[in-house]
């Protein structure tokens, strides 16, 4: 008979650390492979995303813009694995400003609606984490 680890069994037999587990794995890969995908846009042309006024802002092109989106949405997801009570935040404040873009862009607010989503779950994992979690105290000397 195989046996289970003491952290799938707890995800088994606990379900707010079950919860916390599913979003914190979904938060690691999911922006690592939207990151990732900004580099080949296999799923879409990521810069059909971008609101004009946003592009007219930068300094460098859409293309560029989206590279950098892609880097910092796997930096986001790498940081969620490690460290996800603080790192939840800075998703959700990712995906708050991709809302604001999407809702000055017309015909995208399907999208929007669905970020909202997916910040209300960035903010789940946060909650979650002050439990599961430990915090990072600062030693001093």
């Amino acid at each position: 008979m195989a046996t289970t680890t003491p952290t799938l069994q707890r995800v088994r037999t606990e379900p707010a650390y079950g919860a916390f587990w599913m979003l914190r794995l979904g938060f690691t890969v999911l922006p690592i492979l939207m990151g990732l995908d900004k580099f080949f846009n296999l799923l879409t042309d990521w810069e059909q995303y971008l609101a004009p006024w946003l592009v007219n802002l930068l300094p460098f092109s859409a293309h560029t813009a989206m590279l950098i989106v892609g880097v910092v949405e796997i930096a986001a997801g790498i940081l969620v694995w490690i460290k996800p009570r603080y790192a939840a935040y800075v998703v959700a404040l990712w995906l708050a400003g991709i809302i604001i873009n999407l809702l000055t862009l017309s015909g995208f607010y399907d999208v929007a609606l669905r970020d909202f989503g997916l910040m209300l779950a960035a903010l789940t994992l946060a909650r979650l984490a002050t439990q599961y979690d430990p915090a990072w105290h600062r030693t001093t000397h």
